[in-house]
């Protein structure tokens, strides 16, 4: 039995239909409740241990995971959050990043990078980014690029999630501004 070319090719759209059917990579659902954590974290190099469900008491919170301190990505957007800190400041919200990093690399990338503006806590357990199914699947020892805002009463607002880290200050600022109205 041979196979024809044209019979071969009928079949293709219908295999990719089925491999990109299948669902998308995590991501808490809007709405759902997050699970309050605590964790190791640096602000301007000091050391302190951050509380989800105290930051929450203050006005909503940005959560944004990220793979790597240093990495090129991760600095951009870095940088990028701590440019806009005083936008999130003036809407009330707070701002906290997450990784897998130990805290010494966090403790410099928070004077560094984030300019000492907005804390970094440490995941190394990556019990946190596996509870915000932010954890990286084809890395999985790395958190994802995903960024959350949680309002006050604990639950998920939005999200965006992409590698590229440029539209994560602007899709979050965007959404905090929405709860204000």
């Amino acid at each position: 039995m041979t196979l024809r070319f044209d019979r071969l090719l009928a079949w293709v759209p219908m295999m990719l239909a089925i491999g990109f059917a299948t669902p998308a990579v995590g991501a808490l659902d809007v709405g759902q409740k997050v699970t309050s954590f605590t964790a190791p974290a640096a602000m301007a190099g000091k050391p302190f241990t951050y509380s989800l469900q105290e930051a929450l008491t203050k006005g909503p919170v940005v959560l944004y995971f990220f793979p790597a301190a240093f990495s090129v990505g991760c600095s951009i957007e870095a940088h990028a959050f701590a440019d806009a800190m005083e936008q999130f400041s003036a809407l009330n919200a707070s701002v906290i990043g997450v990784s897998t990093d130990d805290m010494e690399t966090l403790s410099k990338f928070s004077t560094q990078a984030c300019q000492g503006k907005f804390p970094v806590a440490s995941d190394a357990s990556r019990s946190i980014t596996q509870s915000f199914d932010a954890v990286m699947q084809t890395r999985p020892e790395y958190a994802n690029r995903i960024s959350y805002v949680i309002a006050p009463n604990g639950k998920v607002v939005t999200y965006y999630q992409s590698l590229n880290p440029a539209k994560h200050v602007e899709k979050m600022l965007d959404a905090v501004r929405q709860i204000k109205k």
